[in-house]
């Protein structure tokens, strides 16, 4: 059996059957810019939002941009005590995205020479989550398929098992408005003004002033998102040095999903 490949275009995860593996000769792995990559994320990621990034990566086949790897920092330290070091000598792998048509095994071998730039410039280790819950928009198009981590699997990740499950609160088109944008919003920071398009966007009355959020959010996100239980992410690591190894521990068996797609049931 071939195992099917999720890839991505314009905010839909698609999966693929390929025989064909990707043929290094076609393809190179450079630095982008912020805004390069930023706009491939944002055009064919599901979420659509962009991360807080440090390092940019893309995937070009014959000059031609078909993937980009987004190397960031997650917004709680905690998530690097698996790894070894400060938390400044680690990344979180925040964003994965390769065309449909690149070949089968581009992601290892894209993750693979990421992995060694990140090596020589001295970082010492990498978390990646992968999101299981499948999500649907509220007219019942599939949005995400879910998935287990499959190609972190192949490249021999380390599972840490999931994260803490929590309450997000899901889009008319399925998307998350994740705690983190709503914390944004409550207490004014950066970025406040784009939480609250979201929800305008989506039907909700236009937000004046940061200072009249309370009463709004009472008021508009009851009615334009509803509240899913999300079960926690799956979490995978890796240390680019096979000398800190031992800081991982054991893995935990890997999670499989149903027919070996690498979609949640």
């Amino acid at each position: 059996m071939t195992t099917p490949v999720q890839r991505w275009l314009f905010g839909k995860d698609v999966y693929r059957v390929q025989e064909r593996r990707i043929r290094p000769s076609e393809y190179e792995v450079a630095s982008v810019p912020d805004a390069t990559a930023r706009a491939f994320i944002e055009e064919h990621h599901y979420s659509g939002t962009y991360p807080a990034a440090r390092l940019r990566f893309g995937l070009f086949r014959h000059g031609s941009l078909v993937g980009v790897a987004v190397y960031s920092h997650p917004v709680n330290d905690a998530v690097f005590r698996c790894l070894p070091g400060a938390a400044r000598e680690n990344l979180e792998l925040g964003r994965f995205v390769l065309l449909e048509d690149v070949p089968a095994n581009g992601e290892s071998w894209f993750i693979a020479r990421t992995f060694k730039v990140l090596r020589s410039s001295g970082f010492l280790g990498v978390v990646a989550f992968s999101d299981p819950m499948r999500r649907r928009s509220h007219s019942g198009d599939l949005v995400l398929g879910g998935h287990v981590g499959t190609i972190y699997q192949a490249t021999n990740a380390c599972y840490r098992g999931r994260s803490t499950p929590r309450t997000l609160r899901l889009l008319p088109d399925g998307q998350v408005l994740s705690p983190r944008a709503l914390q944004k919003l409550r207490a004014g920071e950066s970025g406040w003004r784009y939480v609250a398009a979201m929800l305008e966007s989506h039907g909700a009355a236009p937000l004046s002033s940061p200072a009249e959020v309370l009463p709004w959010l009472a008021r508009w996100l009851p009615r334009v998102t509803v509240p899913v239980r999300h079960p926690g992410c799956h979490k995978y690591a890796w240390t680019l040095n096979p000398r800190h190894r031992h800081h991982l521990g054991v893995s935990l068996p890997y999670p499989k999903a149903l027919g070996g797609t690498g979609v949640t049931p």
